[in-house]
């Protein structure tokens, strides 16, 4: 390929949000990106059909934020013109720690809060408006289709509107569609170890750390007059003591959505029921909006939390051609809200590495396992956040790691509460646009010590 000049045809595996964001990505290096969908989505649907936890609350860090406007410029005023407001992380939140009620002062993170639903919608719009981009809804990949040189060279689908009656599929109606990278974004259902297994790649056990939390939402309106001081108000779980908690945002359309947690203890879907589990929180705000609520919207439970990654890095035999990326590699308990904002960064990631390799003249090959090993480091860090305070809920999966950093961090949020430069620390780490390293810096460790001293009787 010769300098700037673009590739083929691209192939997407999932129109959800990380198929939509990889194909932003793909139109800009492709002459053509074919998105296959299963589902029978088009520019208007909002949150994918597929995505049950599409219904409940979402967080977009401040990273991903960044990553997104720099993908679709203007989308942010866009979605604050719809009513999702822009705030500063730490003036905006009510924020309850373990150890107290974290400090309201400005930390530099500017966060957005909004609805799957209003922000899938409005990306999907754009993508599909780009001329290099085709939907083909109710299609289903039915496995990958390899070349004499072993690269992936396109796939297999079947469109829905091809079934036989009865549900039975008509024979000969499989179709092959060639193409010079294929993408899997088809969510954690996707069927991709298998499709590889067929080829006869072998991919390393999963790995699965359980939550056993379940979610239940709802979204009422916000009123106008008497609106409170925050736009998020915010109760944590941390093992073991805190086991039920929630969280407040306001998002578009003068609405609040709240979701509620519960460490094995189901939030109640009536709204009675709702409000009694919202009560019980520490976090009054909660329950002080729901209880104002004039109209609702139908009320979600939500349990299929627990954390998985497919370590696809760890392939060795990985075949040229073919990527994987969003919840087709890992899933997070989304109770941390890292999941959009780490397919933006592999969207990202992507679009760097393509471009360098364009830039240089440079084809396709080895770029995807290089691409798969990269998400593979990048996802380490969320990864070990995620699964650090999930396997403290169970006391027989501990390793020293996890204890460590549990004890660690509930001697940071002690200081924390009363210390901003270390509130605005941990703020930025969450957020994803600092390494987790910050926490760790001599200033902070001499604080989380000094703390750690005084709560074992030290300082008396």
């Amino acid at each position: 390929m010769t300098k700037h000049q673009n590739w083929g045809k691209s192939v997407v595996v999932g129109g959800s949000y990380a198929g939509l964001v990889t194909a932003r990505v793909l139109a800009d290096f492709f002459d053509e990106v074919v998105v296959l969908e299963r589902d029978p989505v088009d520019e208007d649907t909002g949150s994918h059909p597929g995505a049950p936890q599409g219904y409940h609350a979402h967080a977009m860090l401040a990273k991903g934020g960044e990553v997104l406007e720099k993908l679709f410029p203007g989308l942010r005023e866009e979605l604050r013109a719809a009513g999702a407001p822009v705030f500063d992380y730490g003036e905006g939140i009510d924020f309850l720690l373990p150890a107290g009620t974290a400090p309201r002062t400005r930390t530099g993170v500017e966060i957005q809060t909004f609805t799957r639903d209003e922000l899938e919608r409005r990306l999907r719009r754009r993508v599909l408006a780009l001329p290099q981009v085709t939907l083909l809804p109710g299609t289903s990949c039915t496995g990958l289709v390899r070349d004499g040189q072993g690269r992936v060279s396109g796939l297999t689908y079947r469109r829905s509107e091809d079934e036989g009656e009865g549900g039975g599929r008509s024979a000969g109606r499989t179709i092959e569609l060639a193409a010079d990278l294929v993408v899997d974004a088809s969510g954690r259902s996707s069927a991709l170890e298998g499709w590889l297994g067929k080829l006869g790649v072998t991919v390393p056990e999963q790995r699965t750390v359980k939550a056993k939390v379940t979610y239940t939402s709802m979204n009422f309106d916000r009123p106008e007059e008497g609106h409170p001081d925050f736009f998020v108000a915010y109760q944590m779980l941390f093992a073991p003591r805190v086991a039920r908690a929630g969280v407040l945002l306001a998002v578009e359309g003068g609405r609040w959505t709240c979701s509620l947690f519960g460490f094995q203890d189901q939030p109640p879907t009536d709204d009675a029921g709702y409000l009694e589990f919202a009560h019980g929180l520490d976090n009054p705000h909660l329950a002080e909006q729901l209880a104002r609520r004039t109209v609702q919207e139908p009320t979600y439970r939500y349990t299929n939390v627990d954390n998985r990654w497919r370590p696809y890095h760890l392939v060795k035999d990985w075949p040229d051609r073919l990527v994987a990326v969003g919840d087709a590699v890992c899933v997070f308990n989304p109770v941390y809200g890292q999941g959009l904002t780490v397919a933006a960064m592999e969207a990202d990631l992507l679009h760097r590495m393509l471009g360098r390799r364009r830039a240089a003249g440079r084809g396709l090959d080895g770029a995807a396992r290089d691409f798969q090993r990269r998400v593979g480091r990048m996802l380490l860090a969320p990864w070990t956040l995620s699964t650090n305070s999930d396997l403290m809920w169970n006391p027989s999966q501990q390793p020293a790691g996890a204890r460590f950093a549990h004890w660690y961090n509930t001697r940071l949020f002690r200081v924390a509460v009363k210390d901003a430069a270390v509130w605005s620390r941990f703020v930025q780490v969450v957020n994803m646009t600092a390494s987790p390293v910050v926490l760790f810096h001599p200033v902070v460790a001499a604080k989380v010590l000094a703390a750690a001293f005084m709560s074992s009787g030290g300082g008396r």
